[in-house]
């Protein structure tokens, strides 16, 4: 069974710093590209950033130069730090597993990330 688990979301003031984890287990964690994704009230659901199996990563712009992607495949998990964060970061942070050979793609439950003073 294939589970991707969240964790270090919370109450953050403007400026501040958070980083997730997704710990990830049933999928050979290292054949897949990681995503973190977000969705805020009303608003669909965006790609904030991605690792590939390579190392390779990719960010939306609006977290370029704050946000930082990275893995562990000894410890089958991904993280997001994130820095100076703003009120529009307030979002249920999601992880992604995809592997687009297999075709699997898999999500986690979400973790919640408030940006309030």
């Amino acid at each position: 069974q294939v589970q991707l688990v969240e964790s270090g979301g919370g109450l953050v003031q403007p400026g501040g710093s958070l980083r997730l984890s997704c710990a990830a287990s049933g999928i050979i964690f290292s054949f897949y590209t990681m995503d973190w994704y977000r969705q805020a009230p009303g608003k669909q659901r965006e790609l904030v950033a991605a690792i590939t199996a390579g190392g390779t990563t990719n960010y939306a712009d609006s977290v370029m130069g704050r946000f930082t992607i990275s893995r562990d495949n000894a410890k089958n998990t991904v993280y997001l730090q994130m820095n100076s964060l703003k009120h529009g970061d307030t979002a249920v942070y999601y992880c992604n597993a995809r592997n687009d050979y297999t075709k699997n793609d898999f999500w986690g439950q979400g973790t919640q990330v408030t940006v309030s003073s």
